[in-house]
């Protein structure tokens, strides 16, 4: 028997009262007038930027628009015409290292937390990470209440082993000393730019 076997059979042998699941069926789940708007000011609040894409403009033209001196920009999507590196096409994650701009698409987003799902559309998921800039590209129709209508939304790309992860603005922390650290463990900003369909 494993420890870990061993550990459970301890907690199992020491159990005095079970409870029956609790119906989940009613839960009254937060909503909203305006998805759309709560989104928004839910992704700025946690440090995200958010662009209405209007017009004829161009994902290009905005990537260049908003980060001038990028020199590395990772995507596979075929409206990013600028990229210099395919997450599909590298030989190995860290190959995406240095990447100044990691450009991606996202399924749908929550407006209560703000956060957008991204399945693994890509070999490497590094680029969602890695990029030391983000920019989520997300259909302005495809936003959610709560995380309750997301869990029922979420699907997995088979030709990606199932992975996908919620983003919701760039990395930081204030571990140490309490001071923000943009970036700490993955983008230093994350723009979202919001698309029509």
């Amino acid at each position: 028997m494993s420890s870990k076997e061993d550990i459970l059979k301890k907690y199992k042998s020491n159990i005095r009262e079970q409870f029956d699941m609790p119906d989940l069926s009613d839960i009254k789940a937060i909503t909203y007038p305006d998805p759309l708007v709560q989104f928004i000011a839910m992704s700025e609040s946690v440090g995200g930027h958010v662009i209405e894409v209007k017009g004829n403009r161009t994902v290009d033209s905005l990537i260049q628009e908003l980060y001038p001196d990028a020199k590395e920009i990772a995507s596979n999507l075929p409206e990013v015409t600028i990229a210099t590196r395919n997450p599909d096409t590298v030989g190995r994650a860290r190959d995406l290292n240095g990447t100044d701009v990691g450009v991606i698409r996202g399924k749908f987003g929550v407006a209560e937390n703000g956060c957008i799902w991204i399945p693994q559309q890509m070999k490497e998921k590094a680029v969602c990470f890695i990029s030391e800039n983000l920019i989520i590209l997300l259909p302005k129709s495809q936003i959610v209440n709560n995380m309750h209508e997301a869990y029922k939304r979420i699907e997995f790309d088979a030709t990606y082993d199932g992975y996908g992860t919620f983003i919701s603005g760039p990395s930081k922390t204030a571990d140490i000393a309490q001071v923000l650290v943009m970036g700490a463990q993955a983008a230093r900003s994350v723009t979202i730019l919001l698309l029509q369909e």
